[in-house]
């Protein structure tokens, strides 16, 4: 039977590049399993300023996520960079508008995984990691991390945890993403898609 792809989902928030990078590499990851298509979407800035708002398209990279992109999915990867151990706000601010979809449960029995980027080291990679599985929990998404098998998770020296992809960025963003973080960001998105084909296969 001739079935359309699969649409996973990589829903991120960068503000100078190094996570949207680590979506670029899940996309990648997913686009590597037959029968499957990565669809790129990041969120609005949200300002503290209440009248200023953004513009209905970015300016450029990747289109904003519409509701219905998290109902067409098969699979959902969250990217945010860390903010005091957390995702950024505007990240939140988007799962904070989604009562409907949990109502509906039309996240429900997807699979899911999560990535961020810091700019120190020990900036709080693995509470963003962890904080941003909490809402995915609440939607009846099945997350998935990184198992051991990946030899990366045990030579890295800089970002790549069993909870998620991640990347140390610098104070000024611009460390280039290591061989060893770019691989596990890849398999991260290869582990996604292979995931959502095989719970295809059986509904």
């Amino acid at each position: 039977m001739n079935q359309a792809n699969l649409i996973i989902l990589v829903l991120f928030y960068s503000r100078h590049g190094a996570t949207r990078k680590l979506a670029e590499l899940i996309a990648q990851g997913v686009e590597s399993v037959p029968g499957c298509d990565a669809r790129l979407r990041t969120v609005p800035a949200v300002s503290t300023v209440t009248e200023a708002t953004e513009p209905d398209v970015p300016a450029e990279g990747a289109p904003y996520v519409e509701l219905d992109d998290l109902a067409e999915c098969a699979g959902l990867a969250v990217g945010s960079p860390t903010r005091f151990g957390n995702m950024a706000s505007a990240m939140k601010y988007f799962w904070d508008g989604t009562a409907a979809q949990w109502l509906s449960g039309a996240l429900a029995g997807k699979p899911a995984c999560v990535f961020t980027s810091t700019g120190s080291l020990h900036g709080g990679q693995e509470s963003t990691l962890l904080s941003m599985m909490i809402p995915l929990f609440h939607h009846g998404l099945m997350v998935l991390g990184l198992p051991y098998t990946n030899p990366e998770l045990m030579t890295t020296s800089s970002g790549g945890t069993p909870y998620g992809a991640s990347h140390w960025s610098g104070l000024d963003g611009k460390k280039t993403i290591t061989e060893d973080e770019k691989r596990l960001a890849i398999a991260l998105g290869r582990r996604l898609a292979e995931t959502a084909v095989k719970l295809r296969a059986v509904a």
